[in-house]
């Protein structure tokens, strides 16, 4: 049985969404690209944007502290840790609203795993964290697909 090309653009767009940097800024056009409906783009890139994030606030701390046994790994979190500090100052200064806008902003050092990351490390309740993490990867994703929509039509 062959997989269709739709269907293989479709997984590559969900797991583009769940890819550190990538996320939904590179899942939207991707999926556009390949032929996509962009609402289509949109959900996938968004569900697989957030799968990950659960998983990121509950066991990231668990994860950092085995690798700094480690003398490759233990400068690397430590530079990590002190860049999400720096991003969260946003958060600390609006708590969930602010996670909302560290998350929507589509640029490179945002996203849905740097909100993970500093609601972990800022101690936000899951309860809290998931769906103010959730409502910045919707308004993420509608900010990138109406520019993936926008840029298509200049060129189509």
């Amino acid at each position: 049985m062959a997989i269709s090309k739709t269907t293989v653009s479709m997984l590559i767009t969900f797991l583009m969404g769940m890819i550190p940097i990538v996320e939904l800024r590179g899942a939207i056009p991707y999926g556009a690209a390949a032929g996509l409906p962009l609402w289509e783009c949109f959900w996938l890139a968004a569900a697989g944007n957030m799968l990950p994030v659960p998983f990121i606030i509950l066991l990231i701390r668990r994860v950092f502290a085995f690798l700094r046994r480690s003398a490759w790994w233990s400068p690397k979190i430590d530079a990590l840790e002190r860049r999400a500090h720096l991003k969260g100052n946003l958060v600390k200064k609006y708590r969930l609203v602010g996670l909302v806008i560290l998350v929507a902003i589509p640029l490179p050092g945002t996203g849905a795993w740097t909100g993970a990351l500093v609601a972990s490390l800022l101690d936000i309740r899951m309860r809290y964290a998931l769906p103010a993490i959730a409502v910045g990867v919707l308004l993420a994703g509608v900010l990138v697909t109406l520019a993936t929509g926008g840029v298509l039509r200049i060129f189509f």
